[in-house]
């Protein structure tokens, strides 16, 4: 019997050992983020026209902000469903076309050559850190200098209204302090740093141009959206966060919420890139504790009663894309006139 046990113990430590040593080597075979970025930008760069080859500006258009294309100027465009780009990440979600979208923005006298990324692929599908971030990785093989982050978010700080936009000046990287982060693994240092600095990853000048830009929006409509700087927490999702988490993450310093974009900004610092990004505030957060079971006011209540009752502040993704679409025209106007400085 002993003899017996001690066989399958030594038969179980030599498929584990054979198992890992597959896994290392597969890991060790496969291509390079580099090399698959590299290949996808070859790829492109053959069938785009001279003008378009080699993009200035990124931008990537969050939940319900597809509208953002519309800035792209009529004439020569080239676009692309993520599903026939080698090695593009699909993304299933609602509100995210999966395009890439090659063109200009800006007056015709002096037009930028642009990408814009209709969707994008997030954590919370399955995909892993480095797939939701390879098309950050093409924008910069492609010779983008540039890129401007769009997302729809839950809004923590109490002074903000849903349709108000938050330009981003720091962020709470959840996911990565305990351990899903983009860099995670060997560097690629033809990318950049092993340990890349972060303290000021959005760019000053850049989010300067964006309070200019809405002033002069501002002063032609009489919209009552307002633009703040604030602080992104992000969160892998998919599930929208609880009343005590999003006592945390206010009291931690954020401002608004969501499930994309910082693993973006992460890399695209590692690769020396200028970042602007923005929150569309599409829902408040709610920050009240859970009422009590035992409450007055909830006695006697019907299931139906109690369930409207509950509802009351909750987020759901076609509230968000709801928001998008009525801030649609100024986030347009907003990304149009910042692009048309650069």
């Amino acid at each position: 019997m002993l003899s017996t046990l001690h066989n399958l113990s030594s038969l179980y430590h030599s498929i584990t050992h054979l198992q890992h040593s597959f896994h290392t080597f597969r890991e060790e075979m496969a291509p390079s983020p580099y090399d698959r970025a590299g290949e996808t930008v070859e790829f492109l760069r053959q069938k785009l026209p001279e003008s378009l080859a080699q993009p200035r500006v990124a931008v990537v258009c969050g939940s319900g902000l597809g509208g953002l294309a519309e800035t792209v100027n009529e004439g020569v465009r080239e676009t692309w469903e993520y599903k026939d780009v080698p090695n593009f990440p699909i993304s299933t979600v609602a509100g995210h076309a999966g395009k890439l979208i090659f063109g200009t923005m800006g007056p015709q006298s002096n037009p930028v050559p642009v990408v814009l990324l209709v969707g994008r692929a997030h954590f919370y599908e399955g995909h892993s850190m480095e797939a939701a971030t390879f098309a950050t990785r093409v924008c910069k093989l492609l010779g983008v200098e540039t890129i401007i982050l769009t997302n729809a978010a839950g809004g923590l700080n109490p002074e903000y209204n849903v349709g108000d936009v938050v330009c981003l000046n720091d962020h709470l990287n959840l996911a990565g302090l305990v351990g899903e982060h983009p860099l995670r693994g060997p560097n690629d240092d033809k990318f950049g740093p092993r340990f890349p600095p972060l303290s000021d990853a959005y760019d000053i000048v850049l989010r300067q141009l964006a309070h200019k830009a809405w002033k002069e929006i501002r002063q032609q409509d009489a919209s009552q959206r307002r633009m703040h700087e604030g602080v992104y927490a992000f969160v892998s999702g998919p599930t929208y966060e609880t009343r005590a988490e999003c006592r945390m993450l206010r009291n931690l310093g954020a401002d608004v919420v969501g499930m994309s974009t910082v693993p973006e900004i992460v890399v695209a610092r590692h690769a020396g890139m200028r970042v602007l990004a923005f929150s569309l505030v599409t829902n408040s957060a709610v920050l009240e504790p859970t009422v009590r079971a035992d409450a007055p006011e909830l006695q006697g209540l019907s299931r139906e009663q109690l369930d409207e009752y509950l509802s009351r502040g909750k987020a759901n993704h076609e509230e968000v894309l709801d928001a998008g679409k009525q801030a649609a025209v100024d986030m347009q106007s907003l990304v149009l006139r910042i692009v048309s400085e650069l």
